[in-house]
């Protein structure tokens, strides 16, 4: 049945499964946490969006060098365990605080930063694990039905909420996440035994990844291809900023109260969902190995531009809707699978430190530089009309990025030490 849809061979079923119930888990839980969020941050005044992305900023940058340190020493069947249940021992301090009473305001404060910091870093971490573990040709076939994992939890979340938050209450939702946490905590130890007894990865791919606490910023700045990994993802997150205040201002014109807006920002947020689990589900893995990365990373870019300028020409909340839809359906489907093939032909040190910089200190450092360019902008007085044209070269940028970093992998797919001649997709690109 699996096969009727994704390019995937016998010895890799249980492997492919296995990653889509991980990243279920692994989103669902989150789908769950983000709604309790918005919830506590409204009772708890949370108003400063750009003073929450700085102190969110700040926190990535004392968390990736404790990560690398993390990594340098252990080997990834200890490192992503112990990473999940240190956010699960969080989560529960935080049940046990809301539960509590204590400093309600605070702890509203600090559960908009964690959470902001968990999402990046799970999924980055997920991400990691997944290019350590299927080769680049396996990515290319796979990688798109794994991912609709994601999109399914992200779906699977909201309809819980929406059935429990009231019979159990909505902080008591948090211990489902924990739960889907430590499956996905399971789900690591059975891909690494797959990996090893399957893909007969050496010892030296399982083991700690070594080098120094600062090696993921070292190793970003001196290599261009990491540098432009790097700048796509902050391109990506500075037009996500300026289509989300797109989006606050024109839901608080047609929104008729806090219910409604709530509404359609979950409507939005559905239609954008589903459209993607389809595109990952059906379309994905066969786009990307026929027509290749540099079209599918193409795709994301080029409906941005055409968005933002649909938006300057009408900025209503339906052409809105319809941008966003297609762009993050794009984006999920072909794009973000996209970019995580790419690092399956670099090597370890840069896949689980360079990569875990980008994903969470460029991502959030780009939101913080776009929140505060934002603010700026409306208080020079500018239209939505002004403020989607001047996102339209930052798309157009990202588009070269892409289109460079396509070349690049067809150019150097193969061992990522070396980034020499290609191997067989069957064959760990180790």
């Amino acid at each position: 049945m699996l096969k009727r849809f994704v390019d995937v061979r016998d010895e890799e079923v249980g492997a492919v499964l296995g990653s889509f119930l991980y990243f279920f888990t692994l989103m669902c839980g989150y789908a769950i946490l983000k709604p309790i969020r918005t919830e506590l941050g409204t009772a708890g005044s949370v108003k400063d969006l750009p003073e929450l992305y700085t102190a969110t900023f700040l926190v990535m940058l004392a968390v990736v060098p404790a990560f690398s340190a993390v990594v340098a020493r252990w080997p990834r069947r200890v490192v992503i365990p112990l990473v999940y249940r240190f956010f699960l021992l969080c989560l529960l301090v935080l049940f046990a605080l809301l539960k509590l009473g204590v400093a309600p305001v605070l702890v509203s404060r600090v559960f908009f930063v964690w959470l902001s910091v968990y999402n990046l870093f799970v999924v980055s971490i997920f991400w990691s694990f997944m290019s350590d573990v299927f080769a680049s040709g396996q990515g290319k076939r796979l990688f798109g039905f794994i991912a609709a994992g994601g999109t399914t939890g992200m779906l699977v979340g909201p309809f819980l909420v929406g059935r429990l938050a009231k019979p159990l209450g909505p902080v008591n939702l948090i211990l489902i996440t924990v739960v889907l946490l430590e499956v996905s905590t399971q789900c690591v130890r059975r891909l690494a035994n797959w990996a090893h007894d399957v893909q007969h990865q050496p010892p030296a791919a399982e083991g700690p990844v070594g080098g120094g606490v600062l090696a993921g910023l070292r190793l970003l700045v001196t290599s261009p291809f990491l540098l432009a990994l790097g700048l796509q993802v902050l391109l990506y997150a500075a037009t996500s900023t300026f289509i989300n205040f797109q989006e606050v201002r024109l839901v608080s014109e047609v929104g008729k109260d806090a219910a409604h807006r709530t509404a359609l920002y979950g409507d939005i947020d559905f239609y954008v969902q589903l459209a993607t689990l389809l595109l990952q589900a059906l379309v994905t893995g066969r786009f990307i190995s026929k027509l290749g990365l540099g079209a599918a990373m193409a795709v994301a870019p080029v409906l941005t531009a055409l968005g933002f300028l649909g938006l300057a020409a009408v900025p209503v909340l339906g052409v809105l809707i319809a941008f966003k839809s297609v762009r993050g359906a794009s984006h999920y489907a072909l794009e973000r699978p996209s970019r995580e093939i790419l690092f399956t032909t670099v090597d370890r040190e840069a896949r689980y430190k360079s990569k875990s910089f980008i994903d969470t200190v460029v991502y959030r450092g780009s939101d913080t530089l776009s929140g505060w360019l934002q603010e700026g902008l409306k208080g020079l007085g500018m239209s939505m009309s002004g403020l989607s044209l001047v996102a339209v070269p930052l798309a157009g940028l990202w588009l070269a990025v892409s289109l460079y970093l396509a070349r690049h992998q067809r150019k150097h797919a193969g061992t990522p030490a070396t980034l020499g001649p290609a191997v067989p997709d069957n064959v760990p690109a180790r």
